[in-house]
């Protein structure tokens, strides 16, 4: 199984950018610890994070046929981005929407995700753990999904 982790943007500044909502653990550290996750669920996983919208949606739309499942945390453009939205419905690929901070706790505009139509759940505010319980989800749906063919 492959899954594709995309960070969208200022995840690149964890550590850095808001420590009481977005912990210390630098993108650095966060990488590392999505990738020991994958490697101890036996996953292979490639995680790729930009500030730029386009290259968000390039690397969806590359993952159709090369990957299992997608994480996404697509930040801000969770708020304003169809065509991020648009992007994860063409390749249809099971996909888990993550958030490190509860966005549902948050500005108002923070409420409205045009990402989360397009994913199988969603995880908000359990910091970067989310993540992992984002891997594991898809995992168990990508298998549940196998065994009914």
């Amino acid at each position: 199984m492959k899954l594709l982790v995309l960070n969208g943007p200022n995840l690149n500044m964890l550590g850095i950018r808001e420590p009481a909502l977005y912990g210390n653990r630098s993108y650095a550290d966060l990488v590392r610890f999505i990738e020991d996750t994958a490697k101890d669920a036996g996953v292979e996983i490639e995680v790729f994070q930009s500030n730029h919208e386009g290259a968000l949606v390039d690397r969806i739309q590359a993952a159709m046929g090369a990957f299992d499942g997608l994480v996404v945390n697509a930040a801000a453009y969770t708020h304003t981005s169809v065509a991020i939205h648009d992007a994860l419905k063409a390749v249809g690929l099971p996909t888990v929407e993550v958030h490190i901070s509860d966005v549902s706790k948050r500005e108002a505009y923070r409420q409205i995700s045009y990402v989360r139509e397009a994913c199988i759940a969603t995880i908000s505010g359990h910091g970067t753990d989310g993540y992992l319980e984002a891997i594991d989800l898809l995992i168990d749906h990508i298998k549940s999904m196998k065994n009914e063919t």
